[in-house]
């Protein structure tokens, strides 16, 4: 019996054991809540960078990949800043970083994060960091592919808790404002983050 999470192993270290775990169907949107032993440290190059930081924020958006969404974020939620693609490690000890992963739903931010929350779960992060979740923006109107979902759920069943935000087509030609109406689904993630949401975002 192995400890291995197998929600987080890349193909290219499941293949050699056994093949990757089918889809599981999972009672809401939460996963492992802790790094787990056993867990292959992703190659060097499919690391995110860390930056030492004393600037404290209430939660950090941790973009995988560029475009992600995490300025977005940002914008929407007071208090909270973008990490700018690094994992922000505390410069004081005895400082915890909360930390949002933040990425596409297509194939390649579907993979970015995944990697990502591989060097969570296998426990190469300083203590100072806790992963609160992932959070996945749809990067096109309409429904997601059934492989993508699929790849979704393997990778929302490997971290603490996944959300999955809808398309915004109004911010193809403006940026997100802290001023506007948010769909449902962005005021249901600060809610369970315990992050003030914009005056206009709540509901009547």
């Amino acid at each position: 019996m192995t400890n291995t999470n197998p929600w987080l192993i890349s193909p290219e270290h499941s293949e050699q054991n056994r093949p990757s775990p089918a889809p599981q169907k999972r009672p809401d949107n939460r996963g492992a809540t802790s790094p787990q032993p056993g867990i292959p440290v992703p190659d060097q190059a499919h690391q995110l960078p860390r930056r030492t930081t004393a600037v404290q924020a209430t939660l950090w958006w941790l973009g995988a990949h560029g475009g992600a969404g995490e300025t977005t974020l940002a914008a929407l939620t007071p208090d909270t800043l973008a990490a700018d693609h690094a994992w922000p490690v505390p410069a004081t000890p005895d400082t915890t970083h909360r930390v949002v992963l933040v990425g596409r739903s297509n194939y390649t931010g579907l993979v970015a994060v995944q990697r990502a929350a591989t060097e969570w779960a296998a426990n190469t992060l300083d203590n100072g960091v806790q992963l609160a979740g992932i959070v996945l923006i749809a990067d096109a109107p309409g429904r997601q592919p059934k492989a993508l979902k699929d790849l979704e759920q393997v990778i929302a069943g490997g971290v603490p808790r996944a959300w999955h935000l809808p398309w915004v087509d109004a911010w193809r030609h403006r940026p997100a404002a802290s001023t506007e109406r948010l769909p449902k689904e962005f005021r249901s993630l600060f809610t369970e983050l315990s992050l003030t949401p914009p005056s206009a975002s709540r509901p009547n």
